[in-house]
């Protein structure tokens, strides 16, 4: 089996630490008990991430010879390494696929455009905004009902989870989930569990140690 390296930035802010998407990685390797390393790359050089990343973003995979960039395609060849992320069963794995795709194209392109605007400090009332409530509203509905029948979106945990769990994570420190307790119950369960719970203080650990190197630099 080759080896697995997951490359991620070498610092961070402190805003976004506990979210950079290495995390969704980090979480998917600890679920499915692979084993890996991580590697680091500047977070101020762009350009040397672009041949990795097209886009200049982290994080991507290298497993051998493959490297590969998004976190939703790194959740899928790490799928194929691992039931626990995707069974191998033809319906099973039809069914995590489906839910797969909707935490990215459903809700997350419905929540990260909110987060965005939030944090920008903009409260104004404006069609834009006004629209932008209402597609997220109708979003968080319709999973709602599907989550308050069901403990996990497939049968059972999947890379599914990982990836619908940490996009309704952006609501964190936000009352959005509010009217929502089935969605707000369900990333309880989804970051009680002890892979969640290891990748995110491993991230958190990553970019504290490297404030202390930084710190010694200086």
């Amino acid at each position: 089996m080759s080896d697995l390296v997951l490359t991620t930035a070498d610092w961070v802010p402190d805003e976004p630490r506990g979210y950079v998407r290495d995390l969704r990685v980090r979480w998917a390797l600890e679920e499915a008990g692979l084993p890996y390393r991580v590697a680091t790359t500047s977070f101020e050089d762009v350009e040397a991430r672009l041949p990795f990343q097209p886009f200049g973003q982290i994080p991507w995979l290298t497993d051998g010879d493959l490297t590969l960039f998004e976190t939703g395609a790194i959740l899928l060849h790490l799928g194929e390494r691992s039931e626990v992320l995707i069974p191998v069963d033809p319906a099973g794995r039809a069914n995590v696929l489906q839910w797969v795709f909707a935490a990215q194209n459903s809700i997350e392109t419905a929540a990260l455009p909110w987060v965005i605007w939030s944090s920008a400090g903009d409260e104004t009332r404006c069609p834009g905004r006004d629209g932008l409530d209402a597609y997220l509203d109708g979003r968080l509905t319709r999973l709602e009902a599907v989550l308050a029948g069901r403990e996990w979106l497939a049968d059972r945990f999947s890379a599914a989870d990982i990836l619908m769990a940490d996009a309704l994570r952006l609501f964190n420190g936000s009352d959005v989930l509010a009217d929502f307790p089935a969605c707000r119950a369900y990333v309880e369960r989804a970051t009680a569990r002890p892979a969640f719970r290891k990748a995110h203080a491993d991230q958190l650990a990553h970019f504290a140690a490297a404030d202390a190197q930084r710190a010694i630099a200086s």
